[in-house]
């Protein structure tokens, strides 16, 4: 009896997304060419269907380290290279973990900076022009930051100046760290609250917890557990590639389809 093949509602179904996903995926060479029968109907495997579910499960924002070492292990098992589909699953593993060590890292520093040591030796007050200089961002990145509540700077009462001492330039310090290393500024600002409130326990709770009354709209409002779920994505992405590469070696028995 002639072997049978998935048809692309089969796929959709079995994925768990609308057919016109899987037409687009394989558009975009993110699935094998896909025979067509003598009616013109796609004839899927078991093997497209493997590579669907690797697709979708690797494109999913957001991607941590950057996202073209995601796409190219897609493109990668769908030209059938399933083992530098792995090395590259593992380049995006070990991204994850760089981005997620640094974030802890910021957290660390300000865990410092929160217990009371001092982060700057600055002897006198400096302007803003001199204040971006010594922290390397731009005046309309202190602006900003003062804009959104992150620190309230004095000014000098002769002159209206901003005036920049150590205590603030160490505050700065803290928060450049943070927005380097991901967190958005709400969750500065929650934290920073918190601090200000003389609550100085569990500042990374407070980066990682939007509030009730929060609009959290961003991955970098929680972003410590956004790190956490895209490592066990990354791993969850090298057992699919694993398993494709098992399916290759020892091939099940290609799939029925329904009558």
């Amino acid at each position: 009896m002639a072997a049978r093949y998935l048809r692309t509602s089969d796929i959709a179904k079995a994925v768990g997304v609308h057919p016109n996903t899987v037409r687009l995926y394989e558009a975009w060479g993110f699935l094998a060419s896909i025979p067509r029968s003598a009616s013109g109907y796609r004839l899927f495997t078991q093997s497209h269907l493997e590579q669907m579910r690797l697709a979708y499960l690797a494109l999913k924002w957001p991607y941590p380290g950057g996202k073209e070492v995601v796409v190219n292990l897609v493109q990668r098992a769908a030209q059938g290279d399933l083992g530098m589909a792995m090395e590259l699953a593992y380049q995006y593993l070990a991204n994850v973990r760089m981005e997620r060590t640094y974030a802890e890292a910021a957290v660390e520093f300000l865990e410092r900076w929160a217990r009371g040591q001092q982060l700057d030796t600055t002897r006198r007050d400096l302007q803003i022009g001199e204040a971006a200089a010594r922290l390397g961002v731009t005046v309309d990145v202190l602006r900003n930051w003062e804009r959104n509540g992150l620190l309230s700077v004095p000014r000098d009462p002769a002159t209206g100046y901003r005036c920049y001492g150590a205590a603030e330039i160490g505050r700065l310090r803290v928060i450049r760290m943070l927005r380097q290393a991901g967190y958005s500024l709400m969750a500065i600002l929650r934290m920073l609250l918190q601090l200000d409130a003389g609550i100085t326990d569990d500042l990374r709770t407070a980066l990682d917890t939007p509030r009730p009354d929060e609009d959290a709209q961003t991955v970098a409002d929680h972003w410590l557990s956004t790190l956490a779920d895209q490592e066990s994505r990354a791993q969850m992405i090298i057992q699919q590639i694993a398993h494709m590469i098992d399916l290759a070696q020892y091939p099940a028995p290609n799939p029925k389809r329904r009558q």
